[in-house]
């Protein structure tokens, strides 16, 4: 008896170890992204991945980093208008929106996310997809980290150079390219909000051929941005206390 305790105190005692180094190295790896450019994401690695194991010969990967002083206004204030409108003020989570969705989800068989630009990169940058209670855990946790190491203005510029704008195109620069013919700092308000129109399903939507659908949340984005006070958005940010560390 005395002996399986003490393996089971063992056992105890390694697996904390782990937690906490993972949590160290979690921390870490979040703190250092504030300043370095990360190359590649936890969805682009999963994307490839499958696209390798179904043997999709017409995969392939787009992505180029840009600083956000080399991307049009436009874009960021597109994609808050579209994702999340509250990013400027919120910690990391819209509870309103999540109230409103969860309670939109107990009456429909279409699930309704309500994920801020924040929970978004935490997901997209180091996460996998999937809806598990232990995933959504995971992207809280990193959700808080975000929030609390980087700057607002970090916060989107990472997010603007991974999000998916179509299959196998990340970031700003890679679709400006691939679906206008120029670089991420020339998208014009139409460009961004028809970028921004296809974030919800990129692989199904198409900034190229946008359908009547697209069109229609375009110009329903267009006048978000309006709303919002224009490109002047982005200098607003930094009057918010938690904007900046």
């Amino acid at each position: 008896m005395a002996r399986s305790t003490s393996w089971l105190g063992r056992i105890l005692r390694a697996v904390l170890w782990l937690l906490l180094l993972w949590v160290l190295a979690s921390v870490f790896s979040v703190l250092l992204l504030r300043w370095v450019n990360p190359p590649y994401s936890a969805f682009m690695a999963e994307t490839q991945i499958d696209a390798w194991l179904r043997r999709d010969s017409s995969y392939v990967l787009r992505h180029s980093w840009v600083d956000l002083t080399r991307i049009s206004p436009n874009l960021p204030l597109a994609v808050v208008a579209s994702e999340d409108q509250k990013f400027p003020e919120h910690w990391g989570f819209d509870v309103a929106a999540i109230e409103k969705a969860y309670a939109l989800n107990q009456y429909s068989h279409r699930v309704r996310g309500a994920s801020t630009i924040s929970q978004q990169v935490a997901k997209n940058l180091f996460l996998w997809s999937g809806r598990s209670y232990f995933r959504k855990g995971l992207e809280a946790y990193f959700t808080l980290l975000i929030e609390g190491c980087w700057p607002k203005r970090r916060i989107l510029e990472i997010y603007l150079n991974i999000a998916e704008f179509g299959y196998g195109t990340y970031g700003a620069e890679a679709a400006a390219q691939r679906f206008f013919h120029k670089n991420a700092a020339h998208l014009s308000r139409g460009d961004a909000a028809t970028l921004a129109a296809v974030l919800p399903n990129p692989q199904r939507f198409s900034a190229a051929a946008p359908s009547r659908y697209v069109q229609q949340r375009r110009d329903w984005i267009l006048r978000q941005m309006q709303a919002l006070g224009g490109p002047n958005m982005l200098d607003e940010i930094d009057a918010y206390p938690n904007s900046s560390h």
